[in-house]
């Protein structure tokens, strides 16, 4: 970190991030992320303005300062999405410090984030879901390694997971219960219902695997050849075999399957709140990106068949 900054200031800033891990579960690369984010800031206010940043040179921020930042970020070509996560960061960091230390943060706070375009999740359809889990279960490999291929893919479109959650069931699950109790981010709890199908997947993987799954219920229930943890580079892989023997896009990524979960159950007239809860999404805004999919596919349609279209 900067040397232009105050001992106080490093000290406060390694405090508001390790609240971020104890209070709010942030993992690890999300507050890798916040210090390279905020102390990037920090050190262009010292450049910016030739002093030592401290607290107290925190509480004088104008929103001229503030313009400079985000124009020197720019300039530097940050996207406005990236940007707009490190001004998130800046004023989290501000809001916390204010609070404690009691000084008005409104420059920092009021400075406005730049507009970006959200990306649209990009589902599969329905039929080529059902054919990416059942190619993946026929990849010339391992019988066992393609049953646990396709096993990971059934529960990230069965159960909505992403593909951390999938891979950190350990085998004190086994067999698979109707429900999962799944730790998402943020350390946030969540009941997924386990479809027979995906139950049914695992149970054929744990009797193929050679590796004692449910005698080690502490241990990750789906492993590498070598009996250690899966490596989620080993299911992209998997993935990628399986759409291009397929002709689907490079989008057909393992986080799609959880995406195209999303979208089947709103097209089936999912509630939005309901599928809220399964995708364990903190915003409701999150989810409704799915909305969106859902009427663009439906304009789609409606400009294929309509006659007057």
């Amino acid at each position: 970190m900067s040397l232009a900054l105050s001992p106080a200031l490093r000290d406060s800033l390694s405090t508001w991030l390790d609240q971020q891990v104890a209070l709010d579960g942030a993992a690890a690369h999300t507050v890798r992320a916040y210090r390279t984010d905020v102390a990037g800031f920090l050190d262009f206010l010292a450049k910016h303005t030739g002093d030592s940043i401290g607290p107290a040179r925190l509480a004088r921020i104008s929103q001229s300062d503030m313009r400079a930042w985000m124009a020197e970020r720019r300039n530097t070509g940050l996207g406005a999405r990236s940007l707009a996560r490190s001004l998130s960061a800046v004023k989290g960091f501000a809001r916390w410090l204010a609070e404690r230390d009691g000084f008005d943060p409104t420059a920092i706070l009021a400075a406005r984030s730049p507009k970006f375009q959200r990306k649209l999740p990009r589902p599969l359809s329905e039929g080529a879901a059902k054919d990416v889990i059942d190619l993946m279960g026929s990849l010339p490999r391992e019988d066992w390694v393609a049953a646990r291929d396709a096993a990971v893919v059934t529960l990230l479109y069965g159960c909505g997971l992403r593909i951390s959650e999938a891979l950190s069931l350990t085998g004190a699950e086994v067999p698979l219960p109707e429900v999962l109790r799944i730790r998402g981010k943020g350390g946030k709890e969540r009941i997924v219902p386990v479809l027979p199908a995906a139950r049914a997947a695992v149970a054929a993987y744990v009797r193929l695997c050679p590796y004692p799954i449910a005698d080690e219920p502490d241990a990750a229930l789906f492993r590498g050849t070598r009996s250690g943890p899966l490596n989620p580079r080993l299911i992209a892989g998997a993935m990628e075999q399986a759409r291009n023997a397929l002709g689907l896009p490079a989008t057909a990524t393992p986080h799609a399957m959880r995406h195209s979960f999303a979208t089947h159950l709103l097209a089936a007239g999912g509630d939005l709140r309901a599928i809220q809860d399964l995708l364990g999404h903190a915003s409701l805004s999150t989810t409704q990106a799915y909305t969106a999919v859902d009427a663009t596919r439906l304009m789609e349609v409606y400009e294929k068949a309509h006659p007057r279209a």
